[in-house]
């Protein structure tokens, strides 16, 4: 699975936000990801991935979240 689909997935499941609005352009905050959101959102991620994000800071847009991933 792609991970742009990972995180998708999972703001769908977490924070009912609708799946064809997460774009590589979508901001973060356009999605009304919050700090809250932001750390539910690494977490499951993080599980889901089985990877270790740490604290990724300067994430504006899913894009870069999943560049961020994609460099692990």
């Amino acid at each position: 699975m792609a991970t742009i689909d990972v995180i998708r997935q999972a703001l769908a499941d977490n924070l009912d936000i609708d799946p064809t609005t997460v774009t590589p352009e979508a901001t973060l905050d356009s999605l009304a990801v919050d700090s809250l959101d932001m750390v539910e959102l690494i977490c499951d991620v993080e599980e889901r991935l089985n990877i270790e994000l740490g604290e990724p800071e300067g994430l504006v847009t899913v894009g870069d979240m999943v560049a961020y991933i994609d460099a692990l």
